[in-house]
């Protein structure tokens, strides 16, 4: 960090406690878990938000995806040439803030040019919410707790996707779809300045030895070093490959489980205490009850798996942080096959947790290598270019594929179209193995701390 940084004088990470360093990351998985619950919310909501606005398949998707993705890949590498630079706290504050006021608009949209337009916003608030992460937690954890301190981190990808999911189909149940936008968005309005004055702004490659550069890196100077990397380009390529079926699937699941399942879904929560169920409960209730606890225990499960097994393996085989996640998603295949042609509910509850846990395996493995090939002044940027890569292609185009995928089956299998698509993805999984095994062998000579 430079001297005219704004959090210059602040305590830095080598001298804080590691129950602080705790607390820390403790508020940037709450504030990650907003970010999916925010990004995810109309997987869940797409249901009642087609049949109020008449939208298809493909409008939904372009509205959940795409419309999402523009702005927040596009501004993903200026914001993370700022925080290479400006103190990263402060614009994950704001970051935070403009992405829950966006979320709330949605709330008010009347058609769907509008509610594309405020995802468009939230898209453009998140776009600072993640690069800054990841460099902070590099500049809190040493190199040997890297990939766990990621792993942690990254759990709020289930658990923010859980329960956006979980959120949106109760608060639509109970109240409806408009509510349900409109709360969540204020929620992550009140942790903003929580984030902002808890949290101090550690030193930049403070961890990392004697040799570590921290005077900010022009933006061509990040991507020359990118372009000498070839494992940098794999592994982006490979896990955006991933990212494509994985963001399609916390789109489409939801629905494809009231279309697929609609008949059932009540039978298989008849446990339920009547308190969690409004006087006639629809399907899509349900259904967020069954995916999210998918995510919740699968997600979390491996998240948490692929960053351990990082951390006792990568450093001593830099291979690992590639081939652990090529194994995992190729093993997800099978059980997506059984999982999603089998009709029976609670069959395919207990096949699809291990893919949904196999599918993150990838998170801190991957993110962790990313904190690895560059410097440390580089590293919000770096990161900032895989999420562009991650996310233009992973949610650009994910939910889209699947979801114009099922409209053209819809005339072949009408209903069940959907069922279909989403088998037809797993070939994503498949691509993006054969990337990381490919990566591989490369990773040991791109290494750089």
């Amino acid at each position: 960090m430079t001297a005219s940084s704004p959090d210059a004088t602040a305590p830095t990470a080598p001298g804080s406690t590691s129950r602080y360093r705790a607390y820390v990351l403790f508020i940037l998985v709450l504030v990650y878990t907003f970010n999916f619950i925010d990004r995810q919310i109309v997987g869940i909501l797409a249901v009642p938000i087609k049949a109020e606005l008449s939208l298809s398949d493909t409008q939904l998707s372009l509205m959940g995806g795409l419309a999402f993705a523009l702005f927040y890949t596009m501004l993903g590498i200026p914001i993370a040439w700022l925080a290479d630079r400006k103190s990263r706290v402060w614009i994950m504050t704001v970051a935070l803030s403009v992405w829950s006021a966006m979320t709330a608009l949605c709330g008010l949209a009347q058609n769907f040019a509008q509610l594309f337009a405020a995802r468009l916003g939230v898209g453009i608030g998140e776009a600072g919410g993640v690069a800054p992460a990841y460099s902070l937690i590099a500049d809190y954890f040493p190199p040997n707790q890297r990939a766990r301190a990621l792993s942690v981190y990254s759990f709020g990808i289930p658990i923010g996707s859980a329960l956006g999911i979980l959120l949106g189909g109760v608060l639509t149940s109970f109240l409806d779809w408009r509510s349900a936008f409109i709360l969540v968005g204020l929620a992550g309005l009140l942790l903003a300045p929580v984030l902002r004055l808890t949290v101090r702004e550690p030193q930049r490659g403070g961890l990392d030895g004697a040799a570590a550069k921290v005077s900010p890196a022009p933006v061509m100077e990040v991507v020359r070093a990118l372009l000498s990397k070839p494992s940098f380009w794999g592994l982006s390529l490979g896990a955006a490959s991933s990212s494509m079926m994985g963001y399609g699937l916390i789109f489409w699941l939801p629905s494809f489980f009231v279309r697929s399942f609609g008949a059932d879904l009540p039978q298989f929560f008849s446990w339920l205490p009547p308190f969690l169920l409004p006087e006639n409960p629809k399907p899509v209730l349900y259904a967020a009850y069954f995916y999210a606890g998918l995510l919740l225990i699968g997600g979390t499960a491996g998240v948490w798996l692929g960053g351990a097994i990082a951390d006792t393996y990568g450093p001593n085989r830099k291979s690992a942080y590639a081939i652990v996640p090529a194994i995992a998603f190729l093993a997800t295949i099978p059980f997506y096959l059984v999982g999603v042609l089998t009709n029976s509910l609670g069959l395919a509850f207990i096949v699809l947790l291990a893919p949904t846990a196999l599918s993150l395996v990838w998170l801190g493995p991957v993110i962790t290598a990313f904190q690895h090939l560059v410097q440390p002044n580089m590293r919000a940027t770096a990161s900032a270019i895989f999420l562009f890569i991650n996310n233009l292609i992973g949610i650009g185009l994910g939910n889209l594929a699947i979801g114009a995928l099922s409209d053209g089956l819809k005339m072949r299998v009408g209903e069940e179209s959907l069922r279909y698509a989403i088998l037809s993805g797993t070939v994503f999984y498949v691509i993006a193995a054969t990337l990381f095994i490919v990566t591989a062998p490369r990773l040991k000579n791109d290494w750089e701390n």
